[in-house]
């Protein structure tokens, strides 16, 4: 039987959505708000599950503590108060959109369950914008 269990977090962040191959027009056609210079900032809310068979011994799909603390070394420290496109390497190439933040949080900790283990982020920018990535 498998079961989805799932961890919620909390991080904020500064971020610019930009493309600097595009005028500052177009920029701001697309854009709108989020593409202020100055950048702008989220209360982001984190949602991080994994689904998988109950292990028979522990009674777990994934021990939550490890869970708790992956997502504290893998995504609050590197995240949390930071400005994505100056201070996150990762941004500085790609538009820090909530989508492209959710698949970066899959990808920093996907390596780090195990693989017969589906993991599903659920990263709400606002309480009414949020995206969900499975891989």
């Amino acid at each position: 039987m498998r079961v989805k269990v799932s961890r919620k977090a909390h991080f904020n962040a500064a971020h610019r959505l930009y493309r600097p191959d595009w005028s500052d027009e177009k920029n701001n056609e697309v854009f709108g708000l989020c593409n202020n210079p100055n950048f702008h900032g989220h209360n982001y809310e984190l949602v991080v599950s994994v689904t998988g068979e109950i292990d028979q011994e522990t009674g777990f799909v994934m021990d939550m503590k490890v869970l708790k603390d992956l997502i504290k070394v893998k995504v609050e420290d590197v995240l949390d108060h930071k400005n994505l496109n100056v201070e996150v390497d990762w941004f500085k190439t790609n538009n820090p959109t909530a989508e492209n933040i959710a698949v970066f949080i899959w990808n920093k900790l996907r390596a780090f369950i195990k693989s017969d283990l589906d993991l599903e982020v659920t990263l709400f920018e606002t309480p009414r914008n949020f995206v969900t990535f499975s891989g």
